[in-house]
């Protein structure tokens, strides 16, 4: 079984930065992929983005802007977002999965979520 704590959301203005944490711990890390997913008021919670070995995959809206990487001796994967619009807030879960996938029923193990607001 794999755990995961998000942690680094806020509140920021348009056009700002913030960088999420995620932190697991169980099962070897480096067997998992780790996604990012994000659900906003009345919506299903829906992909951002992902990272494994076999590489990284982004939704379309967040290309250029958010990058996600991980760093295998501290079991962390992170997002680096860019240039947040009021369209980006919502609350920001990661997830752990055996495959590298958009999809979110592949992901097995959730984090509790992290608020980002973006105030206009």
């Amino acid at each position: 079984q794999v755990q995961v704590v998000e942690s680094g959301g806020g509140l920021v203005q348009a056009g700002g930065s913030l960088r999420l944490s995620c932190v697991a711990s169980g099962r070897t890390f480096s067997n998992y992929a780790i996604g990012w997913f994000r659900q906003a008021p009345g919506k299903e919670r829906a992909f951002v983005a992902t990272i494994s070995w076999g590489g990284a995959y982004y939704e379309d809206s967040v290309k250029g802007r958010f990058t996600i990487s991980r760093d295998t001796a501290k079991n962390t994967v992170y997002l680096q977002m860019n240039s947040l619009a009021p369209e980006d807030t919502a609350v920001y879960y990661c997830a752990a999965s055996r495959r590298l996938s958009r999809s979110r029923g592949e992901y097995d193990y959730w984090g509790q979520g992290t608020q980002v607001t973006v105030s206009s």
